[in-house]
């Protein structure tokens, strides 16, 4: 069984004239949501195994703050460059090239690559993954390489706005 989390990076900022789209940081809304959604994951007791992410500034932020909160260090987030500019197929790819060691994996990106990723890879249809919300999908599969729609198990999907109560 693989575990697949796939999390769209929380709310960026656009006040930075002068930065390119790589390094638009986080603003204060996506700097509270993504710990709060590492809350609601460790809430379920989720322990990923390997946590990767995009380059860009905002992916690599979300997914320190969600880190921190799944106890899980964050100096061995791994970096990988495809996931910036990935369309469905190329992340397909990299989700496919991830290391079977690794039962679970939390990938953090950007949209609308993570949207037609799930809908790709799940018979659960979605619009549009806001910000900092986050998709489960089990594969009944040994290797990243079998993972496919057809042994595909949508799990969970959760957002910032399911918790605004809390």
């Amino acid at each position: 069984m693989k575990t697949l989390y796939l999390m769209r990076h929380a709310k960026s900022s656009w006040n930075f004239d002068g930065l390119s789209d790589k390094e638009r940081p986080l603003n204060s809304r996506g700097r509270a949501d993504a710990p709060h959604m590492g809350q609601a994951l460790a809430s379920r007791n989720i322990q990923p195994d390997l946590l990767v992410s995009s380059p860009a500034v905002r992916a690599l932020s979300t997914a320190a703050l969600v880190a921190k909160e799944l106890n899980y260090p964050p100096d061995s987030i791994q970096v990988i460059p495809g996931i910036y500019e990935a369309d469905a197929e190329r992340l397909f790819d990299i989700i496919t090239e991830l290391p079977d060691e690794a039962s679970s994996v939390l990938l953090v990106g950007h949209n609308p690559t993570l949207t037609d990723t799930v809908n790709m890879l799940s018979t659960r249809s979605l619009n549009d993954m806001p910000t900092a919300a986050v998709v489960c999908l089990h594969f009944h599969a040994d290797q990243w390489a079998q993972v496919h729609r057809a042994n595909s198990e949508f799990y969970f999907y959760d957002y910032p706005k399911n918790h605004h109560d809390e």
